[in-house]
């Protein structure tokens, strides 16, 4: 019996983590025991497991569900290239333009993941971000990922960044940092990944923001159709 009780939790498990992947929007635990027809008390447990494993993450206030860090790295592998690689260029390319540092992050289960660097050429400015883990709330990228998270944002900062295509973090993390960031789409149009562009407050003015967005952006809509996006539209509050 006791082996009959784990195969049916590995096969609900399962059961639950198909529908993450394959649902149009991010689901919530409530939606997902309505639609598997399991009480909420076991989807919550089942959801857990497979939150430990990073299988599934919560994303925002609502804890909405989407593919976890393990499925998404494994989602970007394009024959031998990674994410990693796939980024690379954009990486050089936005580092060449602004002179300051850009990052290619993912969302993790306990904040933004970052996966490479390109340096900034300037003294001031220059930290290794690689491997280090930010909350979402307080960095750019991480607020790509909360304003994406679902079919609407929850606080107007996170509408504006759904309307604007990219976010800011102004003094937020540390005094003196600034940086913007825009969400890279995979092709189920989640938010798989995020390039962005940070230095000290003093060279990242409002001004210098607002021009180097467009670039940011239109690299990041190029990457996204290198990982299959093909629905460009941003916006959708």
């Amino acid at each position: 019996m006791a082996t009959e009780t784990g195969t049916q939790s590995i096969d609900r498990a399962a059961q639950l983590l198909v529908r993450v992947v394959e649902s149009a929007r991010a689901p919530s635990v409530g939606e997902l025991a309505e639609g598997a027809g399991l009480p909420k008390s076991t989807t919550s447990r089942l959801v857990a497991a497979l939150e430990r494993q990073g299988l599934v993450q919560r994303l925002g206030d609502r804890g909405r569900l989407r593919p976890g860090p393990v499925l998404l790295r494994y989602a970007t592998r394009d024959a031998s290239s990674t994410l990693v690689e796939l980024a690379a260029p954009a990486l050089l390319r936005l580092a060449a333009a602004s002179g300051e540092t850009i990052n290619l992050a993912v969302p993790g289960p306990d904040g933004v993941e970052h996966l490479a660097q390109e340096d900034s050429p300037h003294f001031v400015g220059t930290t290794d971000w690689v491997a280090r883990r930010v909350p979402f709330e307080l960095a750019a990228n991480g607020k790509c990922f909360l304003a994406f998270a679902g079919p609407r944002a929850a606080t107007p900062e996170l509408q504006r960044i759904r309307i604007s295509g990219y976010a800011t973090s102004i003094d937020e993390l540390e005094l003196g940092l600034s940086a913007l960031a825009a969400p890279v789409f995979g092709p189920g149009g989640e938010a798989l990944a995020a390039l962005s562009i940070s230095g000290p407050t003093a060279r990242l003015t409002s001004e210098r923001i607002a021009q180097l967005a467009p670039l940011l952006m239109e690299e990041a809509t190029a990457l996204a159709g290198r990982l299959g996006h093909r629905d460009h539209a941003r916006g959708a509050a």
